[in-house]
């Protein structure tokens, strides 16, 4: 859709299920184990038989309680779990159980760095509604025709019922869809930082819905909102905002009305179409769950799961740039991925600076992670033998050339740089008798260069530096190397 240019204004608020990393789901012993044979991990409670009562993880309990603490929520002194009315066949026994008008928590907020190309980066605090625990339900598998019935079927697979989630619900404090891809980014690292969950959206450990409307500047009272389900990537998310927004501004100004509705995101066709109508609260007719007993957390269980939170990445990425010195681009790229930061705090602990550190993690060897589809904790190549290969580059031992020849062998076998230097003989020729007496023997086989060098084209210099450095197997100490040929040059 083209883009229109009014004073119109977008209000999005997001629900983020986050799929939390216990090995058993929420109200029963079953797994959570994930991409198995359909149905293999369901038992009589997953299945709503008769006579079943659920019981509550307390590990469910802890992620919940930790992941609120993270988005600075204020955690309840009392809350209680509901039925939720649902009748579709991937939810066996008709009702969902969740949390409605007391969840565990209630009242935070998150920084985001929002960073757009060709803009500048800004910070916004957005507001969290609240964090409440919920059973996940199970997957319907939309078949194509049945050859022996002759029509289309469905399939559902209860695996995924009942794996416990934490719905955090975000207050209606975005404005654009890049601020809100960054608010689900941001909750992803948090949720990552915290072990909580493994944020993985292609798996839907991580599923987000988007509330939008749009209204005639900010005083304006909020317009009708249509919630868009199916994203299942954060430039989805920027996508589908950015085309709804576009869509409800132009259905307004044409005399239209926007209904209240849900909708999902088409990828490949890059629009949003409609589902069903939106459900209202009193559709689902919640009521307390009689199964299950009132929560308390105790403020000692709630200290002790405090101090157990680690270094969050607002805080690492400000430390990164006040403390380290980084540039906010680096500092955000360092801490998107907890792994990759703490290897990198590795590196800077053994006397390496932060700068350096950087170039060569953010760069080559996070390209090497991404290309073999691993981790930076399954790395061979260990933070003492990066930081000992970046000083032999500092003390002038080695090249940077050199680091990037054997840095592949590194990365793949793992091992001490000066080993490989030393049993190689890759070290710099640093001997400026030595580097002098082959810059000469360049100088006499070009002669032709080097008066049209004398004659004004400076610029073959590099010819030069390229040529000595071929003649040294790139060994030659750059700075020493130049000095001497732009003297010898002169003459």
């Amino acid at each position: 859709m083209s883009e229109v240019t009014t004073d119109w204004e977008a209000v999005i608020g997001l629900e983020t299920h986050v799929q939390l990393a216990t090995e058993s789901k929420i109200f029963t012993s079953a797994s959570t184990s994930f991409g198995d044979e359909p149905n293999t991990h369901i038992d009589p409670v997953v299945c709503g038989l008769p006579g079943t009562l659920p019981v509550l993880n307390k590990k469910v309990l802890e992620y919940a309680v930790k992941a609120a603490m993270a988005l600075n929520l204020k955690i309840a002194k009392h809350c209680k779990f509901d039925r939720k009315q649902y009748f579709y066949p991937d939810l066996p026994k008709n009702y969902q159980i969740s949390q409605f008008d007391e969840p565990i928590a209630e009242e935070g907020w998150i920084e985001v760095e929002i960073a757009e190309k060709g803009k500048e980066t800004y910070l916004k605090k957005i507001g969290i509604e609240r964090l409440h625990m919920e059973e996940d339900a199970g997957k319907l598998v939309h078949a194509g025709s049945d050859r022996l019935a002759g029509s289309k079927y469905s399939l559902v697979d209860y695996n995924r019922a009942g794996v416990a989630l934490a719905e955090i619900v975000s207050k209606p404090d975005l404005r654009t869809g890049r601020e809100a891809s960054e608010y689900a980014s941001e909750i992803r690292r948090i949720v990552r930082y915290l072990g909580v969950s493994d944020g993985n959206m292609q798996e839907g450990s991580l599923r987000c819905d988007v509330n939008i409307s749009v209204r005639q500047g900010p005083e304006a009272p909020f317009g009708t909102k249509v919630e868009i389900k199916n994203m299942n990537s954060f430039s989805a998310i920027q996508k589908a905002c950015d085309y709804e927004i576009d869509r409800q501004i132009k259905t307004y100004e044409s005399g239209g009305k926007v209904h209240q509705e849900t909708r999902l995101w088409d990828e490949s066709k890059q629009l949003t179409k409609s589902m069903r109508s939106k459900e209202g609260s009193s559709d689902y007719r919640y009521f307390p769950d009689p199964d299950l007993g009132p929560i308390e957390v105790s403020s000692e269980l709630c200290d002790k799961w405090r101090s157990e939170l680690p270094e969050l990445p607002a805080a690492k990425r400000h430390r990164y740039a006040d403390e380290l010195g980084l540039s906010s681009y680096d500092a955000r790229v360092l801490t998107d991925d907890f792994q990759m930061a703490r290897y990198f705090e590795a590196v800077v602990s053994c006397g390496v600076e932060a700068k350096q550190a950087a170039n060569w993690i953010t760069g080559d060897i996070a390209a090497y992670v991404n290309s073999k589809k691993i981790n930076f904790d399954d790395l061979l190549f260990t933070p003492e033998q990066l930081s000992e290969m970046i000083h032999l580059i500092k003390e002038g031992k080695i090249s940077g050339k050199i680091g990037k020849e054997i840095l592949p062998e590194l990365l793949e076998k793992g091992g001490f740089p000066k080993k490989i230097v030393d049993s190689r003989g890759l070290g710099m020729i640093s001997d400026p008798s030595l580097i002098e007496d082959i810059i000469e023997e360049i100088l006499s086989s070009h002669p032709k260069e080097v008066e049209a060098f004398r004659s004004g084209k400076s610029k073959l210099q590099g010819f030069f530096v390229g040529q000595l450095m071929k003649k040294t197997s790139g060994k030659a100490d750059p700075k020493l190397a130049n000095q001497i040929l732009a003297r010898k040059l002169q003459h």
